[in-house]
């Protein structure tokens, strides 16, 4: 059991960086007005926020 939550706390860091990276780079692409970009990757943000909030709600059982 102790592997599983290993592993699902090493999940949710990684969802986090990715999180991270995902919003850097809208941010740019907002900079560079290219908006159909900056859409996909706030549907990516909130794809992988919600595959966290899946994660974290696992680890707490």
């Amino acid at each position: 059991m102790t592997n599983r939550k290993k592993r699902l706390k090493k999940g949710i860091e990684s969802l986090g960086q990715q999180i991270k990276f995902h919003e850097e780079k809208k941010e740019r692409a907002h900079e560079e007005g290219k908006i159909e970009l900056e859409n996909y990757y706030e549907k990516e943000i909130g794809i992988l926020g919600n595959t966290r909030k899946k994660k974290k709600e696992l680890l707490d059982k």
